[in-house]
């Protein structure tokens, strides 16, 4: 094989690394990158709308579940041993040290929530491929560009068994926290 037409190898990186990587300051500090199957992957910038929209998520969610759960807001969730995306927001179980003497896992989340204008694509495919894998019970994707909240219940394998779309007018309550009702109008 001429070295013209030798394939391409990559080189995945596993968390250990990932944070080396980190703590030694290879990124720079603006930097919004994450690990998604050993590949690094650089994220859209946040704009306005999506920023305004994680704020009115954060303050409406902190409201209603007082203390049943933790929200969590472009955390690190580690997925495995090669994969620590940055969902936008989580609800997180109770943790008596608020997860700061590990990140949390699939296990701990009771809802992971993407907000997606530009990364709609990629939050549909990827991250929905990744959060079912990992057996994220619950994945909402808040659709900014068709003004929608879509709903991914029952991950199996890659991808969930059940995905509902919501709109103005249309009210959801999580599933793992099923005495919280969310009016879909409060969050669009």
């Amino acid at each position: 094989m001429t070295p013209s037409t030798a394939p391409l190898r990559k080189h995945l990186t596993d968390l250990e690394e990932w944070h080396k990587m980190g703590e030694s300051g290879i990124f720079p500090p603006d930097s919004h990158l994450e690990l998604i199957n050993g590949e690094i992957v650089e994220m859209s910038p946040i704009g306005s709308n999506h920023a305004g929209h994680l704020k009115r998520l954060n303050r409406l969610l902190n409201t209603l579940l007082k203390k049943e759960a933790i929200v969590s807001i472009q955390d690190p969730l580690q997925l495995g041993d090669f994969s620590e995306p940055e969902p936008d927001l989580m609800l997180l179980k109770p943790n008596p040290d608020f997860y700061c003497s590990r990140h949390p896992q699939a296990g701990d989340v009771l809802l992971l929530i993407e907000v997606a204008d530009s990364s709609l694509e990629y939050d549909q495919t990827h991250k929905l491929r990744l959060y079912a894998l990992h057996n994220v019970q619950e994945y909402w994707l808040l659709n900014l560009n068709d003004s929608c909240l879509e709903v991914y219940r029952r991950p199996r394998g890659e991808t969930y068994e059940e995905k509902t779309t919501l709109r103005d007018g249309d009210t959801i309550n999580p599933s793992l926290l099923p005495d919280i009702a969310i009016q879909v109008a409060a969050i669009l």
